[in-house]
């Protein structure tokens, strides 16, 4: 007689719409394109995944470790998923009954003999650091959520940019007032914005990097700051009004906002007093150097001696946020780099080119055991960065294909772009 047909049960990898923030990391990270969305959710392909794990780690929510068994001939289709506001109740039945595609125990290494080879500009390159600094601080993460969210109140909005110019940026407070919400230098929170879309759902949430220092916009208080760009063009150049950006932008002192966070475990500043900053941003990516470099003024005086060194780019002086507080700042202090890409009447210079001005500065840093990287900023910027730092590297003898993996694994290259 022939024996019972084994059941073939899949561990899926599924993706919480309800956690997720839309920052498109797991998809940037994917090294086979497993992860795709639209304009609702992020969904895995199960006929694609291997569970490779490499999208774990980066994701700031923790929305991308979710499993669930399933028969492997039932599996969610991408399509299903799309619909999804919340995830599928794990079925009891199914449960436990062997699955293939183990998820956490052994996946790890199912696809480690296809994956590329690092390259400059590749998905293990671009996304830095999956470890924070030594000796940073212990982060707080998902305290509040979609269903929970905690309430904060708009102190400030402040138009950062010249009225004429076309970038509206702007600097907005929030307070916490008693109501905990410990963040740290380099970690986001998630705004919700009032409203439904066109098909009567609610508007999903907003990441926004920090701009403040962890003990406050203003020391001693339970507030932060954000450095919000509003948004009146996609990625083709058609007028479009960013949703939570122009929420935001608009806001009045007393107004109240839903927020969720904090996020992030990784791209945070080191604590020991020698360790030099090197960062590199443009436009709104200078919120979280701002939140290390406003924090490591506030400590010079207790003990802070690494150096800091910023490359920033703005399209126009006019249009690069706070640029008027950043020239005051102690030139002993910060080592301060602008770069211009459409001054009138002069070449376009980006911050690679700035880089490329003070090579043996840039250098001597990379040396140094105690250097760390941040670069934040447009995704565009990356691989001209990366680029930059490889040749600079290369001319004063150091070994770049080394390097950059020995700084992630140490937790010294931080990368977030979008």
């Amino acid at each position: 007689m022939n024996g019972p047909v084994p059941v073939e049960v899949l561990k899926q990898h599924l993706i919480d719409p309800e956690i997720c923030i839309r920052c498109n990391t797991c998809e940037e990270t994917c090294p086979i394109d497993a992860i795709t969305h639209d304009e609702n959710n992020y969904v895995v392909r199960a006929d694609t995944c291997n569970g490779c794990m490499a999208c774990i780690s980066p994701c700031p929510t923790g929305a991308i470790d979710n499993w669930r068994d399933v028969l492997t001939a039932e599996a969610y289709s991408v399509d299903e998923q799309l619909t999804w506001d919340e995830l599928p109740v794990q079925d009891g039945a199914i449960a436990g009954q062997g699955t293939i595609g183990e998820a956490a125990e052994g996946a790890a290494g199912n696809a480690s003999a296809d994956a590329p080879e690092p390259v400059i500009g590749g998905s293990d390159l671009v996304r830095g650091s999956v470890v924070p600094p030594w000796s940073a601080a212990k982060p707080y993460v998902n305290l509040y959520n979609h269903k929970t969210p905690v309430q904060a109140t708009v102190v400030g909005n402040y138009r950062l940019t010249d009225t004429s110019a076309e970038s509206d940026i702007h600097h907005i407070v929030l307070d916490f007032g008693k109501q905990p919400f410990p963040v740290l230098e380099g970690q986001s929170i998630g705004i919700i914005p009032p409203g439904t879309t066109a098909d009567g759902r609610a508007h999903h949430a907003r990441q926004y990097s920090i701009a403040s220092p962890r003990d406050g916009e203003r020391p001693g208080y339970n507030n932060l700051a954000l450095t919000v760009k509003r948004v009146t063009k996609d990625h083709h150049e058609q007028a479009v009004g960013g949703v939570c950006s122009n929420y935001l932008c608009d806001l009045k002192k007393g107004d109240v906002v839903n927020v969720m966070g904090p996020f992030g475990s990784t791209f945070l500043m080191p604590n020991h007093a020698d360790s030099h900053l090197l960062m590199i941003c443009t436009g709104t990516g200078a919120a979280p150097m701002r939140a290390m470099t406003e924090y490591r003024r506030r400590r010079r005086l207790k003990g802070a001696t690494g150096k800091l060194m910023l490359f920033f780019g703005a399209r126009t002086q006019g249009e690069l946020p706070y640029f008027g507080p950043l020239l005051n700042l102690p030139k002993d202090f910060i080592d301060t780099n602008l770069a211009f890409s459409r001054t009138p009447g002069q070449a376009k210079r980006y911050v690679q080119d700035a880089m490329r001005e003070r090579a043996a500065d840039v250098a001597a840093l990379l040396r140094h055991e105690h250097t760390y990287i941040y670069v934040c900023g447009l995704k565009g910027m990356e691989d001209g960065v990366l680029q930059v730092l490889q040749t600079i590297a290369g001319e004063a003898g150091l070994d770049w294909q080394s390097l950059w993996p020995r700084m992630k694994t140490e937790g010294r290259l931080h990368l977030e772009t979008y």
